[in-house]
């Protein structure tokens, strides 16, 4: 799935591909916003950390798997 989060005062978002269901990012989301850990961390499918303070969250928006399909069908 795709998880893509805008960070307050940053022209760019940080997009990760997480293998988690919506259900555990948008939980993982809502702990960090609501002050019980300061910052929201999640891990991508190849095993890389992105950690931002929850205080710098714009917005997360959760998607479905970007399923880019490369060449013709039939």
């Amino acid at each position: 799935m795709e998880v893509r989060i805008g960070v307050a005062e940053s022209p760019r978002e940080i997009v990760v591909t997480s293998g988690l269901t919506p259900d555990e990012v948008e939980a993982l989301v809502a702990d960090a916003v609501q002050g019980k850990s300061g910052f929201l961390t999640l891990v991508d499918q190849k095993g890389a950390r992105f950690v931002v303070p929850a205080h710098r969250v714009a917005y997360v928006e959760i998607g479905p798997q970007d399923s880019r399909k490369v060449g013709f069908t039939s």
